[in-house]
């Protein structure tokens, strides 16, 4: 990660981001991850790995004589794909809670290109929290990765995540 540390844990009006008051955070902010730059050779190592090796993405010469960016930019997937790493470094999970379960996306739209050597972070906000008993709790955020080079958003969607404490039975877990 480059640039300064994460904000660190937010609080609303004092109040722990525990999983028993996470109510209190829906409609606020609730993590801010450190930048992280993407650069070519991480663009190249996604593409190699998913056998996506459009020029668009992987060709700098190619870019450059013939792409309206000038430059390669980021797949759409590569950007999807930080949202775990960026989750961690923003403090995604509540305390109170052992892990998180990732159940989903709803609305991902890719809004903007992340041109290569930028710098991209994300920005989540608590829109819904719901206690489904056993130690179970399912988490809806608006997630926004943002581009600092740019100040657009390449990135929206709503995150849907499980958060378990103890070993709950998970037969069920996914359950609406």
């Amino acid at each position: 990660m480059e640039g300064k540390p994460a904000m660190g844990r937010i609080l609303i009006e004092g109040v722990p981001y525990h999983v028993d008051s996470a109510q209190k955070y829906v409609g606020h902010v609730i993590g801010l991850s450190d930048w992280v730059r993407i650069d070519q050779a991480r663009i190249d190592a996604f593409g190699l790995s998913t056998d996506d090796r459009n020029p668009l993405h992987m060709d700098p010469a190619w870019c450059k004589a013939n792409s309206p960016f000038g430059k390669p930019i980021a797949h759409g997937f590569l950007t999807l794909s930080l949202l775990s790493h960026l989750g961690t470094s923003a403090e995604l999970q509540p305390d109170g809670v052992d892990y998180g379960i990732n159940s989903g996306f709803e609305r991902v739209r890719f809004m903007a290109p992340v041109p290569v050597d930028s710098h991209v972070r994300l920005r989540a906000t608590l829109m819904q929290c719901d206690d489904k008993g056993g130690g179970r709790w399912l988490f809806k955020s608006r997630v926004a990765v943002e581009v600092r080079e740019t100040d657009k958003v390449a990135l929206s969607a709503v995150w849907i995540v499980l958060f378990v404490r103890g070993k709950p039975d998970l037969g069920a877990a996914f359950e609406a």
